[in-house]
């Protein structure tokens, strides 16, 4: 084994785990300086004053002490409510668990289900944490690439089924998905719920961009719609993409209520809990945020058509116009190395993108573009990545 003595000494899965590709261009990109940061997850929106100055009414009341482990009261009241207002169904605040960010809801759901020397279904392209996270707990995530043709992204629910093994314990389902805006149908829903009934598998579903879906209608397809009450279905959200809180770390997992706890005890294992001004900010993004998410989704949208348009005019960029989520995924002809291209454009354009080798099998040859930003933003950046296209 190569490296220092006290790397060595780490247990092998955390010496092992990846670096981020994605944190690799930020860095690259903001050593740089001046340039338009389109390879993170998050829009150029603050988080509104409404929700701001609730956290900051708690914590000049003092609110900065232990509480609630599963979250105060308060908010799992308002997630269930703000639940059954998108699902039109009854929902019990006992199903609701505040973790510190979505991330954190992802791992508690992964230590729930997998251990050392089982396996997790991940489709890809997919964000990497989860897989990462995997990993890191002694587990093995076992990658189904999705395919791209000309009906877009596709995933080879056969193929999928093929994958799953004795030692399968869950199967990781992101729809809206980062980074392809891929998004599950509710047939797709049924035969992936029928495949984990039939092997005992859990269903860990991200819902982060529910919202974020251009289809028609609130939100996207979900679990919740084909699911039974006691199915294996675990289901991680965060308050960052729907109210613009990505600094906040602030997120939740919905799950039956006689896993609470459990859940409870890997919270206080973990974080021992969100802070408490910050879960009074999230009451209040719920309860008053509406007309700042359907702005964030117009905007979004408006954005998309103006990148898919820009690129596409280019003539060399490949994509599927996304249905769900905010980002665009594309290829761009006779390119084989998008790790360089993306370091070319930050250096030529002033744009920051992701590469598609940071998302897993299948993403090797794509860029990530988040277009969740001011329109006229995203029009200038996608003339000024089409121009460093153009002269290569």
């Amino acid at each position: 084994m190569d490296g220092p003595p006290l790397l060595q000494a780490l247990r092998a899965e955390a010496r092992e785990s990846p670096e981020s590709g994605i944190v690799e261009a930020m860095n690259y990109g903001r050593r740089r300086g001046g340039v338009m940061p389109l390879w993170a997850g998050e829009g150029d929106l603050p988080t509104p004053a409404f929700i701001a100055e609730e956290a900051a009414r708690g914590l000049a009341a003092g609110e900065t002490f232990y509480t609630w482990q599963r979250g105060i009261p308060k908010l799992r009241a308002a997630l269930a409510a703000y639940h059954e207002r998108l699902y039109g169904r009854p929902f019990s605040p006992e199903q609701f668990y505040v973790t510190g960010s979505g991330m954190q809801a992802i791992q508690i759901a992964i230590a729930m289900t997998a251990g050392a020397g089982s396996e997790i279904i991940i489709p890809t392209p997919a964000w990497p944490n989860a897989a990462a996270a995997t990993g890191i707990i002694g587990a093995r995530a076992v990658t189904i690439p999705m395919t791209f043709g000309n009906a877009g992204w596709t995933l080879d629910l056969d193929r999928l089924a093929d994958a799953i093994s004795p030692r399968t314990r869950a199967i990781v389902i992101v729809s809206p998905s980062n980074p392809t805006g891929w998004t599950a149908t509710t047939q797709e829903l049924s035969t992936l719920l029928a495949l984990a009934r039939e092997h005992g598998l859990w269903i860990i579903a991200d819902e982060t961009y529910a919202r974020f879906w251009y289809g028609g209608g609130p939100r996207s397809p979900s679990f919740f719609d084909v699911m039974a009450p006691d199915d294996r279905v675990l289901f991680v959200n965060t308050f960052s993409k729907n109210w613009a809180m990505t600094g906040w770390r602030m997120g939740w997992l919905a799950a039956h209520p006689a896993l609470g706890q459990q859940i409870e005890n890997l919270i206080q294992y973990s974080t021992s809990g969100v802070a408490q001004f910050m879960q009074r900010a999230g009451v209040v993004a719920i309860e008053q945020g509406e007309d700042f998410v359907r702005e964030q989704i117009a905007r979004a949208r408006t954005s998309r058509d103006i990148a898919c348009d820009i690129l596409g005019r280019s003539g060399r960029c490949r994509f599927a116009v996304p249905q769900g989520a905010f980002y665009l995924f594309f290829s761009v002809e006779g390119e084989t190395d998008p790790r360089q291209l993306v370091f070319d454009i930050i250096d030529r354009a002033g744009v920051g993108l992701a590469p598609g080798t940071a998302f897993g099998p299948g993403g090797e040859q794509f860029l990530r573009l988040c277009f969740a930003r001011n329109p006229d933003h995203i029009a200038d950046a996608s003339e000024r990545i089409a121009k460093v296209i153009a002269a290569r």
